[in-house]
């Protein structure tokens, strides 16, 4: 190879060539950094690919915006017993019948072995191959809008797997940065133009050549960036730019932790101008409100005044103090100018069931009746709601951490970390999962027979109602924050939602709670078939409509 006129790139003709790999200075064959097809796995050699051979069939599919979406968050190797694309594919239906708008993809770029939650990915340009390649994501994609169905990725951009060699081609990484999980991606070094490049290429190749409607992007309060113009700000433009030449809408949420609003303030505002952004103060707040859970994160939550403040001002954390993190924390949104529906709620997602100890979902622990009651606060709730794949019938299935790195020492280690952690909390060593053992893989793919039977089918009947509720009432998907008022009884345990002439109300006790709502509303949906009045049940939920005055 020979050096190219952009300075820091090397490049050779080639008449013809399908696998192929890079020796740096004599070393290694190395894969790709920007490959498009990893057949042999990570450490194989690339093989060329083109986007322009696949024949598409949704060219009528107009795009999907983010206000109005119900979103169903999917791992691939899991949702299935088959575990690819193919075999997800053939539940779009369901997922259409439920009321599902949007599917989010956990991460699919190639990563390592044969099953992982895919957060350590490797090859970031190339898709995993046992999830069924590049040609078998088109398939899904194709499928999906064939259905009516966005699809969204989630990408990882704030730090690369372990055993990735991207640093011997180029400074991807600096040590001026750490993060959780190893070197810091070079956002704001020497160098870091041709690295930003890199990730906001990779970013429209996904919206672009594999027709994804919008990206979630991983952690971003991890991209150390001190430059004037912030990555995410960047990234943002170049999207705006790919949606106007596409002439439809391309979506990117947060995952954020920093309970910064600015992360979806507009540009124009001094905002980095995404989309939306994960709550999660929204799920402590109903999650541990349901359960009574108050260890680690959830320490400041569990009452109905932070339900009823997450509900009115999207984050409980808005620059109070943070007891879990020693300091305050977060900053207001403004209720006035940013609509709800910039932020996801949910009651479970694949964090907030994969880092629990045993993986066990919040019904594995919680009455069914009261699981009820919490889906209803999510899905009345104003935020853009999603569900974590098999929620919506309480599937009893775990969903664990699970990996299969290939280095035996990274597997230890691995291992070894996750039984310290949780011991730190409590747990004996010996209940908690080896995530190299592919017994923990298999205990967390759903069991779809579930779906027949009893209290399954009455729950997913719950999630079908609410959903459906959610389509036709506008109350439920007015974006306003400023019109939602939340009145509730901390020691009685209730609480009702003002949203128009609706009234959503939830009693968490185990005793009948009189409301303060109009004795002539009207029911329109009740977890239990009991409700017939303005009384509601123990462990309850219902939604009111107010009569014309």
């Amino acid at each position: 190879m020979s050096k190219a006129a952009r300075p820091g790139w090397w490049q050779a003709d080639v008449a013809e060539v399908s696998d192929y790999a890079f020796r740096i200075d004599g070393g290694d064959p190395l894969p790709d950094p920007r490959s498009r097809w990893q057949p042999a796995g990570v450490n194989g050699p690339s093989r060329t690919y083109d986007h322009g051979a696949f024949r598409w069939t949704d060219g009528s599919w107009p795009g999907s915006p983010l206000a109005g979406s119900v979103i169903y968050e999917l791992h691939v190797g899991t949702f299935s017993q088959i575990g690819t694309f193919d075999a997800a594919a053939g539940k779009l239906g369901y997922l259409r019948e439920l009321g599902i708008t949007a599917v989010e993809l956990m991460p699919v770029a190639a990563f390592p072995g044969h099953h992982g939650w895919g957060y350590d990915g490797i090859n970031l340009w190339a898709v995993h191959e046992p999830y069924g390649g590049p040609d078998g994501l088109k398939r899904f994609v194709d499928a999906c809008h064939a259905h009516g169905l966005a699809v969204l990725l989630d990408v990882v951009y704030n730090h690369v797997g372990i055993g990735n060699r991207l640093g011997d081609f180029a400074p991807y990484f600096t040590d001026a940065h750490s993060t959780p999980w190893g070197p810091a991606v070079n956002l704001d070094q020497p160098g870091s133009d041709e690295v930003r490049e890199f990730l906001i290429g990779n970013a429209l190749m996904w919206l672009r050549d594999y027709h994804l409607d919008g990206l979630r992007l991983d952690a971003v309060h991890e991209l150390r960036d001190q430059r004037a113009l912030h990555f995410l700000e960047e990234l943002r433009t170049r999207v705006q730019a790919l949606s106007s030449q596409l002439n439809r809408d391309l979506v990117l949420i947060a995952e954020s932790d920093a309970n910064d609003p600015r992360v979806v303030a507009a540009r124009e505002g001094g905002g980095y101008g995404l989309d939306g952004q994960w709550s999660d103060d929204f799920h402590h707040a109903v999650h541990a409100a349901v359960t009574g859970e108050r260890q680690a994160y959830y320490v400041d939550f569990g009452s109905l005044a932070a339900v009823a403040k997450t509900l009115e001002q999207t984050f409980f954390h808005n620059g109070i103090w943070s007891s879990f993190r020693g300091r305050t924390h977060g900053r207001p949104v403004d209720v006035h100018r940013t609509p709800a529906y910039r932020f996801l709620g949910y009651l479970q997602d694949h964090d907030q069931i994969g880092n629990r100890a045993a993986g066990d979902r919040i019904t594995a622990s919680l009455a069914p009746d009261l699981a009820k009651v919490a889906a209803g606060l999510v899905l009345t709730s104003p935020f853009t709601p999603m569900l974590f794949m098999g929620e919506e019938w309480a599937a009893t299935t775990p969903w664990q951490y699970f990996t299969d790195h290939i280095e035996p020492w990274l597997a230890e280690a691995v291992a070894d970390g996750r039984r310290a952690e949780f011991a730190g909390h409590g747990w004996d060593p010996a209940d908690v999962p080896n995530p190299q053992d592919e017994a923990t893989f298999l205990r967390s793919k759903l069991d779809w027979s579930e779906t027949g039977h009893e209290p399954h089918v009455g729950m997913l009947a719950w999630y079908r109602e609410l959903i459906a509720l959610r389509r036709a009432r506008p109350e439920l998907t007015d974006p306003a924050l400023d019109r939602i008022r939340v009145d509730y009884d901390e020691d009685a345990r209730w609480l009702v939602v003002h949203r128009g002439r609706l009234r959503i109300a939830a009693n968490l006790s185990d005793a009948p709670v009189g409301l303060p709502v109009a004795a002539d509303a009207t029911v329109l949906a009740a977890s239990r078939p009991d409700v017939t009045g303005v009384t509601l049940p123990p462990a309850t939920f219902a939604v009111f409509q107010l009569q014309d005055s």
